[in-house]
This record gives structure tokens, C-alpha cells and sequence, in this order.
């Protein structure tokens, strides 16, 4: 028998950072590289595979469940029991892993922290690499943080009062420039993944937990069964039992809600559950549908809740899936930040907060998210009127829920349309969140509503189908090009006048308008917002 290949060197090419030996250690770079050697050649295909899979849904304008995998849907198989710190998850915090945040979302009452490298991360190497460090002191409890704006100092709660931590790498169309292997650069997802797996995996397993996972921007059950063959090889890798990493999927693609119970199937000794997002499932939706005609054509995207009959299908297909294969069904995002001055926008934001979780308690999902710790509260009291002791519902197997192909992409069935308030929102909210991305923050406060990088993606892919459609708005105005640029420098003097020429000039607002308007107006639609706005990152 031949010996296996070498693995790849690694190499970094950044600035120094403080500590970062500490997370760049030279055995925790090889577990990498041996990644990357055994599995990049696969992610390559996937991903290609994508572009395939896309381009059949342009010529049919259809999605159907999987006639190959019917075998799949109807066996008799459950995943793995939850282990105890992932069987009770009512409520969990979504946010970047910088050290204030970190404190404060393991000390919020929540049951779990989405730790992100994803969509609420701007992928500075600082912000990968610190991250990662942050997360180890928080393991070893050393972290605190004194804000120098105001001096209120952070420290950690008890031991027992901590969310467990569930980590979010980057999804698998993300590259790491700052970390290269034979001269190419590595996967986002690997490097993220690699890194925490292997400085943490035996810490958490003596605190009582394990590396636990959020998979981002999944698009079908092979990327699923990829994911599953890294975690085989990364438990036998640091010796831990087979089963200690856990893995929840983001069912945030519309080609992934056609493949739900593959995808659990596929990771079913490590899956933990799916959860149903928004912004990026409507973002899928266009991406993918944008050739189909006026009846795929989505309204304002604050028009689109979660009752909408697509996404009530949706969801509750999810809901069946999970609970039939013993798995967590887990809920969207309340993305309100509380108002510190105005206590009327807080009592209306709070009921509608209270009235969506109590809708998805309802609905049979067992925890749901929220953005910010003031939600923790109203997000609990809907779990607990409907669970009480019981750490979840996996018992309401919801089996009066029958959807049908056809009723995942029946956008039309909405009634509602683009306006032109509407046009005007996704270009305000696209540059402002691009710009603060490009300046390095991926969670960012706008007009009352904690935003991430889906929030952009559906922004702009709005402006670009609406413009592709030629919608009329009911202004009787058309959406072109010539209308969005000259939304889009209004919007650029008022930021100005708002904040001001010196504080407009020290950020990248041009920088971020010209990258809003080439993403919306591009004729070739790009498949994420990310990849250009990576190249223009600094850090």
C-alpha cells in the first residue's frame, strides 16, 4: 500500500496580529492543510456543480423533490439523539465573534450562541483569526472586555449560566486569500472550521459539550454528505468518538427545501436539526427564478413575512422533517434592536417579536432566534407558554402538514407588489450595510433592525429582478437603471448631510454605492454580493 500524499504547505499571508501563534500553531495549520489536501477537489466539484444545477432552473423554471432519492424519504430512520447541552434550545443569539459580543451573548439568558463567521462577520483576517481566540479564552475563561468609549468592564457569568456555543463558518463559496496552500488560496469554510475543530474540540467535550455547528448557504444533500465525511475524518483525526461533532443546516436555498430530509440522512450521525431563515431563502429565490417571469417577481422585502403561503410551506414542511426524523426544527431570525430613547417603537417592535415567536411556537418549532439580548426575554416566554419543562416539542410530529412541489415557489400567491418606497429601502439599506462591511462589520445596525450580509443579498437582487422585470411601480414610475443610480446618489447626500464631510470622507460611502450599483445593474447577476466586496476588503 502506497503512503498517503503529503499534505499542502500552508502559508500566511498577512500582517502580524497580536496572539495569533496562538491559533496559528503549526499542528493546528497541518489538521488544516490536511483538510484542504483531502477535500477541496470536492468542494471544487459542488460547487460546479451549482452552476448546473442553476442553469437547469432556468430552462424549466420548476424545482420538484428528488425522484433518486425517494428511498431516502421514505425510510424509517431517525438521526442521532440531541446530546444534553443541544436538546433544549428555545431561544438562541445570533452575532460576530469580537470580544464584547462574545461576553455578552454567552452571558444573555439564551440557550445557545450562534458564534458567526458567516453573514454577521466581515472576513478581515483580524476578524477570523481574533475571533478564533476569543473563543478560546472564553473556554478557558479568561476573556473580558472594558468598553474605552464608556468603561464598563464584561466578564463571564458561571460556568452554568453560559449559552453553548453553536459556531458558523463561512459557506463553501467563501476562499481564505490570507492562508494559501500551493499557491491557491484555502476554503473559508476549512479554515474556519479547522481552526476551532482542532483547538477546541477536546475543551469542549471537558466542559461538558462538543464542537458544535451551524452549516450556512447549503444548496443540496451532496454538500451535506461532504460536510459529514470532513467531520468523520476530523473526529478520527484528534481521536473523539464518532457522533461528538453535531451539525444544524440552514435551510436558507430553495433547492435545499426540496432536499431537507436528504440532507439530514446524510449527516444523520452528526445532524442536530435544520432552521428556517428569510432573508437568504428569499435571496435563493431570486437567484434562481429570476429568468421565470413576472409570476417569480417578489414584492418589497418587508412585505414578505413569514405568513406569506410560500414561506408558510416552507416552514412548515420543516417542521414535519425534523420532528419525523428526531431532529430540531429551529426558527428566524427577530432582528429588532431596542430603542434606548423611544420606548412607543419598542412597545409595537415587542409585540410584533412576541407575536412571531409565538407563531413558530405554535407552529411546532422547538427554539428560534433572536439579534439582541433585550429579546431573549419575549422570545422565551413564547417557548415556555408552549413547552414548558419539556426541553423541545419533537413529539408534535405534525403530520396534517402536506406540501405539495409546487407550493415552495408559488411566489405569486402573495398579494402584494414592489413599490417604490420599496426600490428606494433596498438601495438606503444595501449601501449602508456594504459600506460598514467594507470597513470590516458584518452585523450592523440600520433604521432599528440588526442587519448581516443576507440583508445586502436581498436587497440588491430585488433592485436587479425589478429592474430585469420592468416592474411598474404604483407611482407609475418604471424600474430602470437611470431610476436606481439616481435613487442611489440621493441617498449618497443624504448620508453626507447626515453624518457629515468629515466623517462621510473617513468611510468608504462612494466605495460601497459603486459596489451596490454594480452588483444591481450588472447584466451577468453575480451568485453572491460577497465574492466581489471580499476583493475590495481590506484587512
Amino acid at each position: 500500500m502506497s503512503a498517503p500524499a503529503p499534505s499542502p504547505l500552508a502559508i500566511v499571508d498577512a500582517e502580524p496580529l497580536p496572539r495569533q501563534d496562538e491559533v496559528l500553531t503549526e499542528a493546528a495549520l497541518a489538521f488544516v492543510a490536511e483538510l484542504h489536501r483531502r477535500f477541496a477537489p470536492r468542494r471544487a466539484e459542488l460547487l460546479a456543480r451549482r452552476g448546473e444545477r442553476r442553469a437547469e432552473i432556468a430552462r424549466t423554471s420548476t424545482l420538484d423533490f428528488l425522484p433518486d432519492t425517494a428511498q431516502v424519504r421514505e425510510g424509517d430512520w431517525k438521526v442521532a439523539p440531541a446530546p444534553a447541552a443541544l436538546n433544549d434550545r428555545r431561544v438562541e443569539i445570533t452575532g460576530p465573534t469580537d470580544r464584547k459580543m462574545t461576553i455578552n451573548a454567552l452571558n444573555s439568558g439564551a440557550k445557545v450562541w450562534l458564534a458567526d463567521f458567516e453573514d454577521a462577520s466581515a472576513p478581515t483576517w483580524e476578524n477570523v483569526v481574533l475571533g478564533q481566540l476569543n473563543l478560546i479564552d472564553a473556554y478557558e475563561r479568561r476573556i473580558d472586555f472594558t468598553d474605552p468609549r464608556t468603561g464598563k468592564a464584561y466578564a463571564l457569568k458561571p460556568a452554568d449560566q453560559l449559552a453553548t456555543v453553536v459556531m458558523r463558518p463561512r459557506g463553501w463559496h467563501l476562499e481564505e486569500r490570507h492562508l494559501r496552500f500551493e499557491g491557491g488560496p484555502a476554503s473559508g469554510s476549512l479554515v474556519d472550521f479547522g481552526l476551532y475543530f482542532f483547538h477546541n474540540a477536546q475543551r469542549l467535550i471537558d466542559l461538558g459539550k462538543g464542537p458544535y455547528f451551524y452549516l450556512p448557504k447549503t444548496e443540496s444533500h451532496l454538500e451535506a454528505r461532504l460536510w459529514n465525511d470532513i467531520f468523520v475524518f476530523a473526529q478520527d483525526y484528534v481521536g473523539i468518538p464518532q457522533g461528538t461533532v453535531r451539525a444544524t443546516v440552514l435551510i436558507e436555498t430553495i433547492t435545499a427545501a426540496y432536499e431537507m430530509e436528504e440532507i439530514l440522512f446524510e449527516l444523520k450521525d452528526h445532524a442536530a436539526g435544520l432552521n428556517a431563515g428569510r432573508w437568504d431563502y428569499l435571496f435563493s429565490i431570486v437567484k434562481n427564478f429570476r429568468d421565470g417571469g413576472e409570476k417569480f417577481v417578489l414584492p418589497d422585502r418587508n412585505a414578505v413575512t413569514m405568513t406569506a403561503p410560500f414561506m408558510r410551506a416552507y416552514t412548515e414542511l420543516l417542521v414535519r422533517t425534523c420532528h419525523k426524523r428526531g431532529a430540531h426544527a429551529i426558527g428566524g431570525m427577530a432582528a429588532f434592536i431596542p430603542s434606548r430613547k423611544d420606548a412607543e417603537i419598542n412597545k409595537v417592535a415587542f409585540e410584533k417579536v412576541k407575536a412571531d415567536k409565538d407563531r413558530e411556537a405554535n407552529d411546532g418549532f422547538d427554539g428560534s432566534w433572536v439579534a439582541h439580548p433585550d429579546l431573549v426575554p419575549i422570545a422565551m416566554a413564547s417557548f415556555d407558554a408552549v413547552l414548558g419543562e419539556k426541553p423541545n416539542q419533537k413529539d408534535r410530529l405534525r403530520e396534517d402538514v402536506c406540501v405539495a412541489p409546487g407550493e415552495l415557489i408559488a411566489i405569486d400567491s402573495l398579494d402584494a407588489k414592489p413599490t417604490y418606497d420599496g426600490l428606494r429601502n433596498a438601495v438606503q439599506v444595501g449601501t449602508r450595510y456594504i459600506e460598514a462591511w467594507l470597513r470590516g462589520l458584518g452585523a450592523v445596525g440600520i433604521f432599528g433592525l440588526m442587519e448581516d450580509a443576507a440583508t445586502a443579498e436581498i436587497s440588491r437582487s430585488q433592485i436587479w429582478q425589478w429592474i430585469n422585470a420592468g416592474v411598474v411601480f404604483e407611482n407609475g414610475q418604471t424600474a430602470t437603471a437611470e431610476l436606481t443610480r439616481k435613487i442611489a446618489a440621493e441617498e449618497l447626500d443624504a448620508i453626507r448631510a447626515e453624518i457629515g464631510e468629515e466623517a462621510f470622507a473617513a468611510g468608504k460611502w462612494q466605495q460601497a454605492h459603486d459596489l451596490l450599483l454594480q452588483v444591481s445593474l450588472d447584466a451577468d447577476y453575480a451568485d453572491f454580493l460577497t465574492l466581489p466586496a471580499y476583493d475590495q476588503l481590506t484587512g
